[in-house]
């Protein structure tokens, strides 16, 4: 009995302590995570004086504030807020309360009283300033509340007649940022009624203060003004006479304000008309405003006139005979408007052919006009080009050369005039300037037609030491059109000195000579017996194939015989054999021609190679024919997988469009031979000890396809989420077969814990990153996987490897989608060549530059990714990564790479030689996927100190160029 009543104690007991018991956890949680405000309560009441309450709230702002915490944080902060006496803790305080209101998740309506009375009760000026900065940040974060929206803007003009510049800039700021835009969505008539009258009394508040006797106030006006429009709000029209007269204004950042405001005002309103002061004439308020633009170029800040000029080459609108004033220093028409034959015959007959003397000094010459006085336009827009092109700052001349750009691609006979001031823009002194006039003429070429004078001064610049100067020219030569023979023989000569004074420019100067060759036959063919040194009667020297500048000659000539049947006729019987060995080596420069006789009708028989829809058709049906696999026997299986890389991979090399898509799926399968491969029966049911030949097989087939899984994500670009998931399926497969044969090699149980629990983390982390690609996985291996997740995280590692073995050998090939528009990243080292059988010889110890020129394809964020790799005869590598200047962009998804390496060795006996290529680097952190869920989870700090360290990413490179091999030979030094 007594044994009855203990136990009966014991279970009431144990049901009275229960229930506090399962409280517990949540109050241990709750106190695990202090309370951020609380802590801040404490530091604020554990400070003496405002020195250390000010540097309590700087410790504070360094530090992330989770969203749960922020509204106690505000309270804290509001009530030491009135407490505090120190305009710098109070100024503190409002700056952090703006912060706070920026966190994700918090709503900062419940602050709107709290900020407005503090606003209301304020005496410091810097104070109110912050205070109206916060409203405007927890304004901007409320966009669906009328009602905030509306008590903060009557806040805003309560405070606009404060004395204190800052007070009223951020008055005029939340006026711009928060005013009421028209908008058709009220519901009913009267509401209607009351928004546009926001409208119209928001904007005339603004312009009250154009005229503010501080000039950075009449700055936030016209920004704030500038902030209605970006918002959707038309500006009235009425403005613009208060905005022309700042443009006159003593400082800078009224000048450049206004010039927006008014280019705004003429793409509003471009075709409403404006009357000529001090004149009885009128004109398009665009044309008009362009004259006041023009006229800032002549401006005493160069800050201004850059603006002016970028500003003028977005006015499409105005009319030709003010552009082309522009580039005219005389002024227009002696500033009077030309009157018609018919207006000055009617006016000689009512006055009669002489002066009647009835009224006084009737035929006296009329007077001197004053500029300032009657203007159609603006006298310095009179040569408003001329002047920006020859300012003192480079930065003028760039934007004005911009600008002319702008204007002449969409007007062929202003490209035309202006054609004479950009040719003379080459003999720039600042090499930017040069090389911007060299881009702008090659984007209006179509626009152009150069005479040989013109052709002369461009020609002169191919003697600029800049290879970026002289590779820009041969691209502009490439699309000019030129207008005599004179010109091509000219431009040839030129570019034979250039191919001798620098024969770097080899590849850049041939390709000039194709399109120049190829855009004028009919003027190459009368210069074709002396360029190719024929004779009628004699028998001409055979030249020398090897001279670069005849090669160039046969470029020429060969490119423009293929659009002039009669030029082969011209041709020496040598010139038909040195046609056929370039057609071969150099087939990029070197159109397909029918030549007759000799048996040389050469058709090319790369052009017939089908269409890109037929070789789309076929990549199609070989990914569906594979898609079969599973109903295959296993020897069966790989024949196919293998015919269709075979098929795929030349299918790549056949349709360049299609050869990142063709690479892209080859690889995949390659992926899933090796791993059918690694997998076959009688590696599985040999004893361990049996099988040793096989293990190897099979840790170089998984080795192999981690290699091309990072291939398949780093090198193609145009992935989508599918496919990238697809790729990190394949990896993880490679991954689980490793973690198999770690086990069945036996190499402790301590590597295999730590194995097995990596693979479960990969297995959870692909799970997080393709969450919403899950459902395509059906039936796939790591779909089974997740299905059986809750018994692989409880069980053994022996019993985890075998789960894992069954798994991967029963899960088939998962499908591939095909991909749309992938494109693999691939590099052309050009320079070295690795031809020259003459060794680079420099004293060892010392170091000799190896220059690099080197073309990239589809290669994305170049300057961090690609690096340049140098392999020695006895081993040693070394990896170099370029200088980002060393990159270019010549143009969409190409990339240059001109940049010097620096080689050193000890002394050898003989040359040998070394092996440069190039290697793309990748990080597995780098995935696009992985990136954006860590963002979100950030505070309303810029601080990461708290988030937890993320797991040790993947990196390598992958060398995605042919290796190039350069002699060297390091000498003994001399004693």
């Amino acid at each position: 009995m007594a044994a009855h009543l203990k136990k009966r104690v014991y279970e009431e007991f144990s049901k009275v302590v229960q229930i506090p018991h399962e409280e517990a956890p949540a109050k241990k949680l709750r106190l695990s995570k202090p309370s951020k405000s609380a802590a801040l309560h404490i530091d604020l009441c554990k400070a003496t004086n405002s020195t250390d309450a000010l540097q309590y709230l700087l410790q504070f702002a360094r530090k992330p504030v989770e969203t749960e915490s922020v509204e106690g944080v505000v309270r804290i902060l509001l009530e030491h807020y009135y407490k505090e006496t120190d305009n710098s803790v109070r100024l503190k305080i409002a700056s952090l309360l703006g912060l706070l209101s920026k966190t994700q998740g918090f709503s900062p309506d419940c602050i709107v009283d709290d900020a407005i009375s503090a606003l209301n009760n304020e005496k410091s000026h810097q104070v109110l300033a912050q205070l109206l900065d916060t409203l405007l940040v927890i304004g901007t974060q409320l966009p669906e509340s009328p009602a905030v929206r509306q008590r903060l803007i009557e806040v805003a003009c309560k405070h606009l007649s404060d004395m204190y510049f800052g007070v009223r800039n951020k008055c005029l700021q939340l006026l711009g940022c928060l005013g009421m835009v028209d908008s058709p969505l009220t519901k009913d008539s009267e509401g209607l009624g009351t928004s546009l009258g926001a409208v119209r009394d928001v904007q005339s508040i603004i312009s009250d203060y154009f005229g503010d006797q501080d000039p950075r106030v009449r700055t936030a006006a016209l920004k704030a003004m500038l902030q209605l429009h970006e918002r959707g709000m038309k500006i009235h029209e009425i403005i613009y006479e208060q905005a022309c007269r700042l443009l006159t204004d003593d400082y800078e950042q009224v000048r450049s304000a206004a010039v927006q405001m008014v280019w705004v005002l003429s793409q509003l309103y471009p075709e409403s008309i404006v009357p000529i002061p001090s004149s009885n004439e009128e004109i398009r308020l665009v044309d008009d405003v362009f004259g006041k633009i023009s006229h800032m170029v002549s401006d005493g800040s160069w800050m201004v006139r850059v603006q002016a000029a970028k500003t003028l080459g977005s006015m499409l609108q105005v009319s030709p005979h003010f552009l082309e004033q522009t580039l005219d220093k005389k002024l227009m028409s002696d500033l009077r408007r030309k009157r018609t034959a018919h207006e000055r015959a009617k006016d000689l007959f009512a006055s009669g052919e002489f002066s009647s003397g009835r009224k006084w000094a009737d035929d006296a010459p009329k007077e001197k006009l004053d500029s300032n006085t009657v203007n159609l336009i603006a006298s310095g827009a009179c040569g408003a080009f001329v002047h920006g092109l020859e300012d003192e700052m480079f930065e003028v001349r760039i934007a004005a050369v911009e600008a002319l750009c702008k204007l002449a691609r969409s007007s062929a006979s202003f490209a035309e005039k202006c054609l004479d001031f950009l040719v003379d823009m080459f003999n720039d002194e600042i090499e930017e300037v040069r090389l911007e006039s060299i881009h702008v003429l090659r984007e209006i070429s179509t626009h152009i037609t150069l005479r040989e004078d013109q052709l002369d001064t461009v020609l002169a610049v191919l003697e600029d030491s800049s290879r970026d100067i002289r590779e820009a020219l041969h691209e502009l030569i490439c699309y000019t059109n030129v207008s005599t023979k004179e010109c091509i023989q000219l431009a040839l000569l030129e570019l034979l000195k250039n191919l001798n004074k620098y024969p770097t420019d080899r590849n850049s100067v041939w390709k000039c000579l194709k399109f120049l060759g190829s855009r004028h036959p009919t003027l190459v063919l009368p210069l074709v017996p002396e360029l190719l040194s024929t004779h009628p009667y004699f028998d001409t020297p055979e030249p020398d194939m090897d001279d670069p500048a005849y090669i160039a000659v046969l470029v020429l000539v060969f490119n423009a015989a293929k659009s002039c049947p009669t030029m082969p006729a011209l041709f020496s019987d040598h010139t038909f054999r040195h046609y056929a060995y370039l057609r071969d080596s150099l087939s990029h420069l070197v159109p397909p021609l029918r030549l007759p006789g000799s048996g040389l009708d050469v058709v090319d028989s790369r052009c017939g190679s089908g269409s890109v829809e037929s070789a789309q058709l076929f990549l199609q049906q070989s990914l569906i024919r594979v898609s079969t696999i599973q109903n295959l026997e296993a020897p069966g299986a790989q024949d196919l997988l293998d015919f269709t890389i075979r098929d795929l991979r030349r299918l790549g090399e056949l349709q360049t469009e299609l050869a990142g898509a063709a690479d892209f799926c080859a690889t995949y399968l390659r992926c899933q031979l090796l791993l059918m491969k690694a997998l076959q029966e009688k590696l599985w049911n040999m004893a361990v000890p049996l099988c040793l030949k096989q293990n190897v097989t099979a840790t170089a087939a998984a080795q192999q396809i981690l290699e091309e899984t990072y291939k398949l994500e780093f090198l193609y670009s145009g992935l989508d989420s599918r496919q990238v998931a697809t790729i990190h399926h394949v990896r993880l497969q490679a991954k689980a077969l490793q973690l198999i044969l770690t086990a069945r090699t036996r190499q402790g149980l301590d590597p295999l814990i730590s194995s097995c629990e990596k693979f479960l983390q990969d297995i959870e982390s692909f799970q997080r990153l393709f969450l919403t690609e899950l459902p395509h996985l059906q039936d796939s291996f790591v779909d089974k996987l997740l299905e059986l997740m809750p018994r692989l995280s409880s069980c053994k590692p022996v019993e985890l490897v075998k789960i894992l073995q069954t798994t991967l050998r029963q899960s088939g090939l998962l499908q591939l989608r095909l991909p749309e528009q992938i494109h693999r990243a691939t590099a052309t080292i050009i320079e070295p060549t690795g031809e020259s059988d003459n060794p680079l010889r420099f004293t060892s110890g010392l170091v000799v530059a190896l220059d690099i020129d080197a073309t990239l394809e589809h290669v994305q964020d170049p300057q961090n990714t690609v690096k340049v790799q140098v392999l020695y005869p006895d081993g040693q590598s070394h990896v170099i990564h370029p200088k980002p200047a060393d990159f270019r962009k010549p143009g969409p998804d190409r990339h240059r790479l001109i940049t010097q390496v620096y080689l050193s060795h000890t002394a050898w006996t003989e040359p040998s030689q070394i092996e440069v290529r190039l290697l793309l680097a990748y990080s597995s952190s780098s995935t696009s996927l992985s990136s954006s869920s860590s963002s979100s989870k950030l505070g309303w700090s810029d601080s990461i100190d708290s988030l937890p360290p993320p797991e040790a990413a993947v990196e390598g490179t992958i060398p995605f160029s042919k290796s190039v091999k350069v002699f060297i030979m390091p000498k003994p030094a001399r004693r």
